[in-house]
């Protein structure tokens, strides 16, 4: 089973538009067969760059502003020159959609690396010329069924990691340790990782931010060891904002195990129900109401309803 067909947080529907998409690749739009960087990238060879996922939504791009501060602030964090300016960055993604005739259902892969080296090693010394930026415009329908069952999660022994090892609040191309995570999830038979942090608190899962429902309060992390989501940030406003109580706290695994319901965000899904982690139901182990309420008050923030 393919992951656009199984349960994976990103999952899709399959879309034959897709396959005509052009790919934006350093200013050129180019058929998506022919998208191609080189094997000296520095993304390729060693993760080096940052990269944002967005959503286009009724002609939209949501929380384009909160997106672009991410962007620049990873880049300028590792000393990458993205060598475009804000509004640069902004007229490349709208071009790219433009040229691809979208304007709704769309998710964006925006991908900026240090370019090429004269070798594949790690001192950024050795790169040559400009960054590579990609663009990757593609039609994403999150699975239906995602939202009708909800997902299970498993809780890895992979740990996320603090700003001192490997600061998460960077969206950086180097995923491996919350790609080990997954697999750990996927081969028990579950559709995410949930990930603890290193003193034994909730962090988040491999690709998406984790919520808790606990007497109609919203509980997630912190983000002292995990990603500070954009779409889990304005879930927690929406929430707050109809005068509901949101905490960013410490929690336990017995504190999830016993909520009354849970659900992860993210760019792609939205907000998307939880009814099982490590094999224990939560809630009555179906959907919850609440959840369905955060998700219609957070479209209804971002303008998608």
């Amino acid at each position: 089973m393919s992951a656009t067909e199984a349960g994976s947080a990103q999952g899709y529907l399959p879309d034959a538009r897709n396959e005509k998409v052009l790919v934006y690749v350093n200013g050129d739009l180019v058929p998506r067969q022919e998208a191609r960087v080189s094997i000296f990238d520095a993304g390729f060879a060693l993760g080096d760059g940052v990269w944002e996922g967005l959503r286009l939504v009724k002609g939209k791009l949501i929380s384009l502003d909160a997106h672009m501060d991410r962007l620049f602030e990873g880049a300028r964090s590792i000393d990458l020159d993205i060598g475009l300016d804000r509004q640069g960055v902004i007229e490349a993604v709208r071009h790219t959609l433009d040229r691809n005739g979208m304007s709704d259902g769309v998710h964006i892969r925006l991908m900026v690396t240090r370019g090429i080296k004269t070798t594949p090693n790690q001192d950024p010394r050795f790169a040559v010329g400009k960054p590579t930026i990609v663009i990757v415009a593609e039609y994403k329908t999150p699975l239906p069924e995602a939202k009708a069952r909800g997902y299970a999660l498993f809780t890895s022994t992979f740990r996320t990691t603090g700003p001192d090892q490997f600061d998460l609040r960077l969206n950086s191309h180097s995923r491996l340790n919350l790609i080990q995570a997954l697999i750990q999830a996927i081969k028990t038979g579950a559709d995410e990782a949930l990930m603890l942090d290193p003193r034994g608190f909730v962090a988040s899962c491999n690709s998406t931010n984790f919520f808790i429902v606990r007497k109609r309060e919203l509980w997630t992390s912190t983000g002292l060891y995990n990603f500070k989501g954009i779409t889990q940030a304005n879930v927690i406003a929406a929430w707050r904002n109809a005068g509901g109580i949101a905490r960013e706290c410490d929690f336990t695994l017995a504190q999830v195990y016993s909520a009354d319901e849970a659900f992860v965000t993210g760019t792609l899904g939205g907000v998307t129900p939880v009814t099982k982690v490590d094999g224990r139901l939560i809630g009555n182990g179906q959907p919850g109401a609440l959840t369905r309420e955060a998700s219609q008050l957070y479209l209804k923030a971002v303008g998608a309803l």
